[in-house]
């Protein structure tokens, strides 16, 4: 895993993330997770973040992201559901009907951290395989 400067400090941090749809809904085809990675890619432009790859499963999203030191993990969480969500529901208005509640994914989450003990590529391997059929997630790598 590469060093990342920033002013007065250097850092290794690395998350990876899971966000779930709502109500568990098979929403994420694959026109939305293309979508998806557009918007993660503005996210890292505009909060410095770097993105490594994205699994979606149509009910979940898996998101291997690097984040600085100034954002905690929870804020690297909130940024992406609350970007993410409001751009995919302008994008995608119909999807609103689907889920009651004005809400694009559950409350909660999950969210740990990635090592050199356990890094990018074993990552990448654990998110292919996630869902009921390892050939059914769609790996996305930036």
């Amino acid at each position: 895993m590469e060093v990342r400067y920033a002013s007065y400090c250097s850092y290794r941090i690395r998350y990876h993330v899971v966000f779930v749809v709502k109500y568990r809904k098979d929403l994420l085809t694959d026109e939305v997770s293309k979508y998806l990675k557009e918007i993660l890619l503005g996210i890292g432009k505009r909060y410095y973040l770097q993105f490594h790859a994205m699994g979606t499963d149509e009910d979940h999203l898996h998101i291997l992201v690097e984040a600085a030191p100034r954002y905690s993990p929870s804020q690297v969480m909130m940024i992406c559901k609350s970007i993410t969500a409001k751009e995919t529901f302008k994008r995608f208005p119909k999807l609103r009907e689907e889920l009651w509640g004005g809400h694009f994914w559950t409350e909660g989450g999950h969210i740990d951290t990635v090592g050199d003990g356990y890094g990018e590529e074993q990552m990448k391997e654990y998110i292919r395989k996630q869902g009921g059929d390892p050939n059914q997630l769609k790996l996305i790598s930036f």
